[in-house]
C-alpha cells in the first residue's frame, strides 16, 4: 500500500497516510478539523538496489572504452 502525503490549505499540517489506492481521498484535518484537507505531490521516498533493475543493468553499456596507448614507454625504460 502507498504513503500518501497530505496537507492542509487552511492551517498548514501535514501528515503521511497508509492507504489503499482504492480508498477515497482524505478531506478533513485532524488538527483544525477543516474540509481543505489535499494531496500533495511528492517524491518517492525507496531506491531499487541490487542487480535486475534497469539502472544497474544498463548503466555502463554507454560509456566509451578508455583510450591507452599502446608502446608507449615510462621514463625508466
Amino acid at each position: 500500500m502507498p504513503i500518501y502525503e497530505y496537507k492542509c490549505r487552511e492551517c498548514g499540517h501535514k501528515l503521511e497516510v497508509l492507504q489503499s489506492m482504492s480508498d477515497e481521498p482524505l478531506t478533513d484535518c485532524p488538527e483544525c478539523k477543516s474540509a481543505t484537507l489535499g494531496k500533495c505531490m511528492s517524491t518517492p521516498s525507496f531506491q531499487l538496489k541490487g542487480g535486475g533493475w534497469y539502472v544497474t543493468d544498463f548503466k555502463d553499456n554507454n560509456k566509451k572504452p578508455e583510450n591507452k596507448t599502446e608502446g608507449s614507454k615510462s621514463k625508466n625504460d
